[in-house]
């Protein structure tokens, strides 16, 4: 089905969404156990050879959850690449070990990578098939909530800098996503919790129910129901999948993903990344930039006091450790989203309206942060 269609009745408690590209389209399938949809894909691709790349506590958990599918398609003996756990393997130097394993393997131009894990499990596979003889073959299978609802779509694939976040990377769709939300019920907590910050970006982006859904009863998601987690996963994805059909290589409309994510990826970079999860610094940007807007005149002053409840009432942080206002802002110039040393947001309008901010002056920018 397309982006905005119904539950694929093939499969029980199961949504298919296609993300389309023309000739390079892929299925994103969401169900409680997407082995079966994986397993038919893998065989469908008719590759030479397969690997899996994990990270050490995925692995030992549901490293089952990829080899099991691919020895049903026909590669029983498809070799798993481990990494350590953490954004610190999201670097060039991991991305080389995993190459050189990849080669060790043997995999060739017709092989297949399998990325499972969370978002920095993918970027890391998915940029290291990038690469690997000039691009091979990728499927993702994330296994955080974080991941299911953003990065495993949309063919993103990058490593850090000690600079900032995603300076090195490629545009490298994956031939499918499949999301098994019974992975998430070994989800420790602040990793669940903290893909709220996404979900919430979401409904600043577009989503209007989404959003006014989470505040009216956000309990049945946060208890990790599997029918609200995967309406929740799905109608996230539906609007990802239209936003990159429209704009795969972040021409112009892409952008609007980035609600949230500068002033994040700054709080990130200034912290070493170690001190927030992705998500949680993405909550905290969300309520920055919903305050940025209205300074700019282009939200209501309560937009901000909006976002900022309904983070709390998700167990979201919305109020940073201390941070100098000034390096912030030398983060954000070097950001990628930051052209020519300019600053360039995209700022919360409205609930389900966001838009694109060119030139923002940093003195305003600074005031906002120093605010707090």
């Amino acid at each position: 089905m397309s982006a905005g269609g119904a539950p694929d009745a093939s499969a029980p408690g199961s949504v298919r969404i296609t993300v389309d590209l023309g000739a390079r389209s892929y299925p994103v399938v969401v169900a409680p156990d997407a082995g079966a949809a994986l397993a038919a894909r893998v065989a469908q691709l008719d590759c030479s050879g397969a690997v899996v790349v994990t990270d050490e506590s995925v692995g030992a958990l549901h490293e089952a959850r990829a080899t099991g599918p691919l020895a049903d398609a026909g590669h029983p003996d498809a070799p798993v690449i481990r990494v350590p756990a953490g954004e610190a393997s999201k670097s060039l130097d991991a991305a080389g070990r995993v190459l050189e394993a990849m080669r060790r393997a043997g995999l060739d131009r017709r092989g297949l990578v399998v990325a499972l894990g969370g978002g920095v499990v993918g970027d890391l596979a998915g940029f290291a098939a990038a690469i690997y003889l000039r691009g091979v073959d990728v499927i993702q299978v994330p296994t955080t909530l974080l991941a299911q609802v953003d990065s495993s779509v949309g063919g993103k694939t990058a490593v850090n800098l000690p600079a900032g976040k995603n300076l090195v990377g490629a545009f490298h769709q994956p031939r499918g996503v499949f999301v098994s939300t019974e992975v998430l019920a070994s989800l420790p907590a602040g990793e669940f919790t903290s893909a709220f910050g996404e979900i919430v970006k979401y409904g600043l982006i577009s989503e209007t129910g989404l959003f006014e859904g989470l505040e009216r009863d956000p309990a049945p998601a946060l208890a990790r129901d599997p029918r609200a987690l995967t309406q929740v996963i799905a109608t996230c994805l539906r609007a990802k999948a239209a936003v990159v059909a429209a704009d795969e290589r972040e021409g112009g409309a892409r952008a609007i993903l980035n609600v949230g994510h500068t002033v994040g990826h700054a709080l990130e970079a200034l912290t070493g990344y170690v001190r927030y999860r992705h998500g949680d610094a993405v909550a905290i940007g969300n309520v920055y930039e919903a305050r940025l807007s209205a300074v700019l005149g282009l939200a209501s002053d309560d937009l901000a006091g909006r976002v900022e409840a309904l983070e709390r009432r998700l167990g979201l942080p919305v109020d940073p450790d201390p941070f100098d206002p000034d390096a912030a802002l030398v983060a954000m110039r070097g950001d990628k989203k930051a052209v020519g040393g300019r600053l360039r947001f995209a700022l919360p309008c409205a609930v389900g309206r966001s838009e694109i901010v060119d030139d923002v002056s940093p003195e305003t920018v600074r005031r906002v942060l120093a605010a707090g």
